[in-house]
């Protein structure tokens, strides 16, 4: 096995994707499972699950999905230990489920707040809570929190799901800082405007999200959920044995150029 094959090889480990049966998740889950992790992905609706499987083993991923809500603790405890008894212990851990809603602070009602908190921020405590114990003990773990461009600024009517990624984003620190003794790393990925079957609405025509996204964007195009998913085969490879506490972000170079021009470039250049 070649140097750069060997850096990059997971194989034996188990990877476990929470909700991973589409978009950025299954993406992850392909990537993981192609570099030879044993792939779980968690999601609450097993027809879901099931036809995500299909997709998986279509392109010579085999997968292993499990029904759970990973906002109860009695159903991660009871999933998790379903996993270490059918697949094996939880090597590499992606906390990916969220979910977003798009309502003005004003008219966002307390328990749509506290719902995206719950998925978006105090899911990954609660499964991270139950698997880390077994990485401890090997002396060896990954733990990648799916974080946002919006752990670093806030958007009109996205309250709760910045409040809630800007709190994964210092979970994630706060995760190193207490594991990453027992040889654990947890960083975070922060995607950018990605290209999913969510975000196709605003990326046909002539929609001003889809030309915002395009100028404001220094590499000039949406991500590719494969775009985050290599950057995930990256966190969760002997590649990032010391990288800890990083949130590693996907996204063109967006954060890194507030008021690009499309074309500027090209003009002055």
């Amino acid at each position: 096995m070649s140097f750069i094959n060997n850096l990059f090889d997971l194989s034996g480990q188990v990877a476990l994707v929470t909700g991973g049966s589409h978009g950025i998740g299954m993406a992850i889950g392909k990537a993981l499972g192609k570099a030879g992790a044993k792939v779980v992905i968690n999601g609450r609706s097993q027809e879901k699950l099931e036809k995500s499987k299909r997709e998986f083993e279509a392109e010579g991923v085999d997968v292993y999905v499990l029904a759970f809500d990973v906002t109860k603790e009695d159903e991660v405890d009871k999933g998790i230990s379903t996993i270490e008894k059918e697949v094996g212990p939880v090597d590499i851990l992606v906390n990916n489920a969220g979910m977003i809603k798009r309502v003005p602070i004003l008219e966002m009602p307390v328990s749509e707040f506290k719902e995206v908190i719950d998925v978006d921020l105090v899911s990954p405590f609660i499964v991270s809570k139950r698997v880390v114990p077994g990485m401890i003990k090997r002396r060896k773990g990954k733990i990648i929190n799916l974080c946002s461009m919006m752990s670093e600024y806030g958007r009109n009517s996205v309250s709760a799901y910045a409040s809630a990624k800007g709190g994964l984003k210092l979970l994630t620190a706060n995760m190193t800082c207490e594991w990453a003794k027992y040889n654990i790393q947890v960083n975070g990925i922060g995607p950018g405007y990605i290209a999913t079957q969510q975000t196709a609405p605003i990326r046909e025509g002539n929609h001003p999200f889809n030309d915002l996204v395009m100028t404001r964007t220094p590499a000039g195009r949406w991500g590719t959920p494969e775009d985050v998913g290599n950057a995930a085969l990256f966190l969760a490879s002997k590649a990032s044995d010391f990288v800890n506490g990083h949130v590693l972000y996907v996204d063109g170079g967006i954060l890194a150029n507030f008021g690009y021009v499309k074309g500027e470039n090209e003009v002055n250049p």
